[in-house]
């Protein structure tokens, strides 16, 4: 993905794009071994872009992982009651994460776990509305529930932004639906479901923002971030 030199350093999380750019015009910047000029493109999957002569890498060090997570396990650091969390499933990652929002217990599918706050904030503050995308396995009366589903709904007296419904397969009287909301509420698209008269039996986190959970990892596996994924998740942080 060829972006502009100013935009990568942004989202690496080195600098502001203005200071990108001094640093740019100060020639502390090379790609593939030359000096870098404003208004240059270059793409991290093929050119080696260098900061004070050092690569330019997403995240800046910080941990970024992709969890499948499964159901049966809390999304928490540690849990009072003893039963099993999230952390649990990446032990072995080398470094503190903790996981950005919650999927609950009985849920599963796409969590991010990681130690970067200014990425936590961005994907959990209501103000930048980061879309999440469910796949819902549901019974009741689902040709009464998709306009109820669609419309403006309301939980803890807050008035939600319509989600966005589409309905899949019909197998034995079940139905897959998928479902995309804005905001994070506590087990928020089971109480639509319910609100709708429809009875959740799965719930599966397929999507958050730019990012779709990797077929290939099985529940309960994890890999880090590539940096393709990382650029698409962090480049609207172009000043943090």
């Amino acid at each position: 993905m060829e972006e502009r030199i100013q935009k990568l350093i942004s989202a690496c999380g080195l600098a502001s794009r203005r200071a990108a750019e001094e640093w740019i015009a100060a020639g502390r910047v090379t790609v593939n071994g030359e000096k870098a000029r404003l208004g240059d493109r270059a793409d991290l999957d093929r050119d080696t872009v260098l900061v004070d002569g050092k690569p330019l890498a997403p995240g800046g060090g910080r941990t970024y992982l992709m969890l499948n997570k499964p159901r049966g396990y809390v999304t928490t650091l540690s849990d009072e009651k003893g039963r099993k969390t999230v952390i649990d499933l990446v032990a072995g990652c080398g470094t503190r994460v903790w996981p950005v929002g919650r999927l609950d217990m009985d849920s599963e599918g796409l969590l991010i776990l990681t130690d970067d706050g200014a990425l936590t904030h961005q994907l959990l503050h209501p103000s930048h509305e980061v879309d999440k995308e469910y796949l819902v396995w549901v019974t009741g009366n689902v040709n009464k529930a998709l306009p109820i589903l669609s419309a403006p709904m309301t939980l803890d007296g807050e008035r939600l932004a319509p989600a966005q419904v589409r309905r899949g397969r019909d197998s034995g009287g079940v139905h897959q639906l998928s479902v995309t909301v804005h905001q994070g509420k506590n087990r928020q698209v089971r109480r639509m479901c319910a609100q709708a008269g429809l009875k959740v039996l799965r719930l599966k986190r397929v999507r958050e923002g730019p990012l779709s959970l990797d077929r290939s990892l099985k529940a309960g596996q994890w890999r880090t971030l590539t940096d393709r994924e990382l650029l698409e998740l962090t480049g609207p942080l172009s000043d943090r």
